[in-house]
């Protein structure tokens, strides 16, 4: 689900996880058009968890992409806000330091199916600015 913008914090810390974990944030960022992967890629991730709301800073995180442009990110269990289980996730062109192309920020919303999931996956695919 694209949005999600609400509560993003511009230049989130690089962390190995966000609070106690038990919960992981996973997906890919790939390049519009070949499906490329891109690797070094800065994903924010935030989400209302047992630990903290959406809008608290500890509740924040960002990870790099690896080689294969997968990311994942350990978290505290994601519970429901406004109804739905659900997390947000940032491609910021603006704080991403890598090299290798520009591409348009992408905020994402995925929801999950259900609030007892373990994890949630969500696939960016960036297009050139």
């Amino acid at each position: 689900m694209r949005g999600g913008a609400n509560n993003y914090r511009a230049g989130a810390p690089i962390v190995e996880r966000i609070g106690n974990g038990g919960f992981w944030m996973t997906g890919t960022v790939r390049r519009a058009g070949d499906g490329a992967p891109l690797p070094g890629r800065r994903i924010q991730i935030w989400a209302h968890t047992t630990e903290g709301h959406e809008r608290d800073p500890h509740s924040h995180g960002a990870t790099l992409t690896d080689a294969d442009g997968v990311f994942r990110l350990e978290m505290p269990q994601i519970v429901p806000a406004f109804g739905q289980p659900h997390g947000h996730l940032a491609y910021d062109a603006d704080h991403d330091d890598s090299a290798g192309g520009v591409f348009r920020t992408v905020f994402l919303r995925p929801v999950m199916p259900s609030s007892k999931d373990l994890s949630l996956h969500a696939d960016f695919v960036l297009q050139s600015a």
